[in-house]
């Protein structure tokens, strides 16, 4: 019998509750797994309901409907002689459970619950799922009676079991479980497992892929084995981007790697690998030691040879070589991800296109260059005719007639259908420099570009007020209060939000869409994650929109990837520059000679004393006591203990006072391990107390210190 096998794992990007349209994905990742020669396929976690079904995961008719596509799938015909390995959510003794369905030619050969459930973050599967009741504990289940009839199979083992095929045998991990301290492939491997499977759910975050291929990587590297991951990608309903990346690894070696954004919604890796490079990685005392002393596992046998039952058939094949990893730079995650989620989203809502506030500064920018992205990736992925999904979805979302046979040439005559922006300045407040840089870059990306000024509505509004009040609110220059100063800037930043979803509504109507189109625009916000944390914006401003792509990211991010966009070698986009050297403005003051208003002097920080806070506060876990002790160690070299004091007591009380706008925040992309979604990943009170526990704390230490507490450390040096 031979040793060389084929296996195929695949990155799908699934909807939530959209049970066709995943059966179908899943159906079509089979096809390809067999026409590549592979005998097992590995599919993503809860691929048949989606993994992003939240509250949903409570109803019974969500692991109902996951019974009946699983139905379709044992008896569809493209389904038979391959080893399938299909995730959805099963009921056994009226507990829910996150598992993995092991098939075999319309056999259940196990369920296989999942061990850790991932409960912090983003993740919650705790409120929906109980873990399983322990390593290696296996039961029977009894099977619903529409699975019964079809197979004729009462019962199936559930628990944590290996799946002993004639050549082989494979053992399951499901995402977190991998992340785990103990993950269960160290005790498989013990007893003999030889394949592990790791159906995931994982979403994408600045700078994360690396931990999680090398944590694939050392699943493999000490005692050998082969690991097949697969992951969602895509927009599945909610904030996050699943970024895909499956791998095939043996023995520490990456055979095959998947792409990490991608506007395809089918992708299926193989590789082809001889078990005896396993088994001769495996030949070591050590190993050999600890094999002995492993608890064994039960075993479901199948009566099915991964590899080919004739030798010569080997000779046809040869392994697959190893290669290099592929990442993606930061810069080109900004570019990349938030471009294929909007793609998703725009094309599952059934709506016109995207309308954006551009406002001339880095924020506003950065989003309108991320839709370029999503422009070129639609381009790019109509030419190369991989997906002929893409180019339907643009048909319907451009409200083309059926039987259209309009191709776009580039990705302004996307842009030019589906992305409308407007520039809404005020006539003493706005400059001509932010006015034409929008203008242009609306140009350069090809988008419908309206110019107007909101001056007449700001009167009507101060009008209106001043009669009703009798008080007339005035800027501080022309000697209002700090209250009326803010009161007049809020006011235009609302009324931005009321004119940019007018547009919205009404655009595709004035722009000509065909009669019977449905869809208006989705509204884009552009406030970044450090202004959220800081509080820097207005409640119902134009920052409240349908979605934020750049809510997750925090300016220095934004703008290394605005650098990167205007290089010649990626978007060429050299009018970005211009953006990098304008100083961060919200223009909501009056311009004089002698005054431009400046974000950083407006919230008395910096933005990267700001992303510095955000880390702390959120990936460090630290208190406002925390955080200056930390502080000591980071900026002690340049300021006093009490000036460190003075900073994080500003921070927190600004933090406390606008904690409450985060209630309200637009939904963002989430990408930075610090956001501030109140929603779902970050989830803080609203309504603070003060912190004055802990500011006395930290005055008491810094009187013990003495003259040490009020002198920087730079000072100290320079006297010595």
């Amino acid at each position: 019998m031979g040793h060389l096998i084929t296996v195929a794992t695949c990155s799908l990007n699934q909807w939530a509750l959209d049970f066709q349209g995943n059966l179908q994905r899943i159906i079509e990742s089979i096809k390809k797994a067999k026409l590549a020669g592979s005998k097992l396929r590995v599919g993503p976690e809860l691929e048949i309901c989606g993994y992003g079904c939240l509250d949903h995961f409570l109803e019974d008719d969500t692991i109902l409907h996951s019974w009946e596509c699983l139905s379709e799938i044992i008896e569809h015909p493209d389904c038979q002689n391959i080893l399938l390995d299909v995730g959805m959510p099963v009921k056994h003794k009226s507990v829910r459970y996150n598992c993995r369905i092991i098939i075999y030619n319309k056999k259940i050969l196990l369920i296989r619950p999942k061990l850790s459930l991932a409960n912090d973050g983003n993740y919650y599967e705790m409120r929906y799922f109980t873990p399983w009741k322990g390593v290696r504990v296996v039961e029977d289940h009894y099977l619903p009676r529409s699975i019964t009839k079809i197979m004729g199979q009462k019962t199936a083992p559930i628990g944590d079991a290996l799946i002993s095929t004639l050549d082989s045998a494979l053992g399951c991990e499901t995402c977190e479980e991998l992340f785990t301290p103990q993950a269960p492939h160290i005790a498989m491997g013990l007893d003999g497992c030889e394949i592990y499977t790791n159906s995931s759910g994982s979403h994408h975050e600045l700078r994360k892929l690396h931990t999680r291929v090398e944590l694939i990587v050392s699943a493999t590297l000490k005692s050998g084995g082969i690991y097949l991951y697969a992951n969602q990608q895509g927009c599945d309903g909610d904030r996050l981007y699943y970024d895909g990346c499956a791998l095939i690894v043996v023995n520490g070696k990456v055979l095959a790697q998947g792409s990490q954004f991608s506007l395809n919604d089918v992708e299926v890796i193989t590789a082809t690998i001889d078990l005896e490079e396993v088994r001769s990685y495996r030949e070591h005392k050590s190993r050999a030691m600890q094999t002995r002393d492993q608890p064994k596992y039960e075993r479901i046998e199948v009566e099915m040879s991964l590899s080919s039952e004739v030798d010569e058939i080997d000779l046809l094949l040869h392994p697959s070589p190893a290669r290099a990893v592929v990442y993606n730079t930061p810069e080109e995650e900004i570019a990349y991800g938030p471009a294929c989620y909007l793609f998703d989203y725009l094309r599952r809502s059934k709506q016109a296109g995207f309308f954006l506030p551009l406002s001339g500064g880095i924020d506003s920018c950065a989003t309108a260059v991320i839709v370029h992205s999503m422009t070129r990736l639609i381009l790019r992925a109509i030419q190369l005719q991989e997906n002929p999904q893409v180019l339907i979805d643009l048909h319907r979302i451009c409200g083309e007639s059926e039987g259209s046979t309009w191709e776009p040439k580039s990705p302004q005559e996307i842009a030019n259908r589906i992305f409308c922006t407007a520039y809404m300045g005020m006539e003493k407040n706005s400059s001509p420099e932010t006015r034409k840089r929008a203008a242009d870059l609306a140009a350069i990306i090809g988008a419908n570009h309206l110019d107007f000024d909101i001056d007449p509505v700001f009167d009507a509004q101060v009008k209106l007020l001043t009669s009703t009040t009798g008080f007339e609110p005035k800027f501080k220059m022309y000697g209002g209060t700090k209250v009326s100063n803010l009161a007049l800037q809020n006011i235009q930043a609302r009324l931005r939000m009321v004119n940019a979803y007018t547009l919205a509504q009404l655009l595709p109507q004035i722009n000509g869409r065909r009669e019977g189109a449905p869809g208006s625009l989705l509204v884009l916000g552009s406030a970044n994650v450090d202004e959220q944390i800081r509080g820097y914006y207005t409640k119902y401003d134009c920052s409240s929109a349908d979605i934020n792509p750049i809510g997750g990211i925090s300016k220095t991010d934004l703008k290394s990837f605005i650098h990167w966009a205007s290089q010649k070698d990626n978007f060429g986009i050299g009018l970005l520059q211009q953006f990098l050297d304008a100083p961060p403005t919200a223009e909501l003051e009056p311009l004089t000679e002698d005054y431009v208003q400046e974000d950083e002097a407006d919230m008395g920080m910096t933005y990267n004393e700001l992303s510095v806070y955000g880390r702390m506060r959120k990936i460090d876990k630290l208190g406002v006591y925390g955080m200056w002790e930390k502080l000591l160690h980071v900026w002690g070299d340049k300021l006093s203990p009490q000036q460190i004091y003075e900073k994080v007591r500003f921070f927190s009380w600004n933090y406390a006072i606008n904690r409450h706008k985060m209630t309200t925040v637009t939904p963002a992309y989430h990408m930075e391990a610090y956001g501030v979604d109140d929603n779902r990943f970050d989830m803080r009170p609203f309504l603070y107390p003060s912190f004055e526990w802990a500011y006395r704390k930290i005055e008491r230490s810094i009187k013990q210190m003495g003259a040490a507490g009020t002198r920087a450390a730079a000072t100290e040096d320079k006297d010595n």
